[in-house]
Parts: structure tokens; sequence; C-alpha cells
């Protein structure tokens, strides 16, 4: 949690923070920064994911892990259809957590194409966690 400040405003902060990095995601990949560009979508999902713990009344763990974040969260709402995603996209979600690490540590080139399908796999998780959350 952040210093002072309570479980709602920590949610709104890290829902801002998604949203920020997934802007800067989509303005890096119009540059041609892919390998960025994929970072920021990690870093965007990863949070978002967070902010769902949150909201379902749970500390998040100090993990970069979407996966096991997106694991937590299927868990604790029961929903077949977040548990679903792992399945669906567990190639992206894997390639994701890569980049957090990658990024640091070893040059790796991501294409736009690979950006695109990665993008499209955190719109969807996103929709599917959000709705689930609204229900």
């Amino acid at each position: 949690m952040f210093v002072g400040l309570g479980r709602v405003e920590e949610f709104e902060v890290l829902l801002r923070r998604s949203e920020s990095f997934y802007v800067t995601a989509l303005l890096q990949a119009e540059r041609g920064m892919y390998d960025l560009a994929v970072f920021s979508l990690e870093q965007s999902l990863q949070l978002f994911l967070k902010a769902a713990l949150l909201k379902k009344g749970v500390d998040f763990p100090r993990t970069h892990g979407v996966r096991r974040l997106l694991n937590m969260l299927a868990e604790l709402t029961g929903s077949d259809e977040i548990k679903q995603l792992q399945t669906s996209h567990g190639l992206e979600l894997g390639i994701l957590e890569d980049a957090y690490i990658v990024s640091r540590y070893f040059p790796r080139s991501y294409s736009g194409e690979e950006f695109e399908k990665l993008r499209a796999a955190v719109e969807r998780v996103k929709t599917v966690v959000g709705g689930v959350l609204a229900s």
C-alpha cells in the first residue's frame, strides 16, 4: 500500500497509472519503439490487476507476475471467464511477464505485429476483469 493513502485512494492511483502506461504504450508504438511499448503494456496490465485486487478488498502481493495476479482474481471472484483468460491468452500473458524482465537485462526487440497481439490481449483481460468486478 502507498504510505498515507487509503484503499480507495490507492485504487484510484493504480487505475490512473495503469491508464497512463497504456497511453504511453500507444505513443511508443506509434514511434516504432515496440520494446518500450510492450513494457508499458505489461505495466498497465499489472497495475490494473493490482487495482482490481484492491477493489475486492485484498492487498496485492509484491509480485510482477500478471498471471499470478489474474489467478488470484479468478479465485477471489470464482469467475470462469477470468479463469479462461489464463488459457486463451496464456502465451501473451507470459510474453508480457518476460517483457518486464527482458526490458531491463537483455536486448529483445518486438515487432508491430507482436505489439498489436499483446495490446489486444491486454484490452481483453481488462474488459473481462472490469466486467466481472462491475457485476
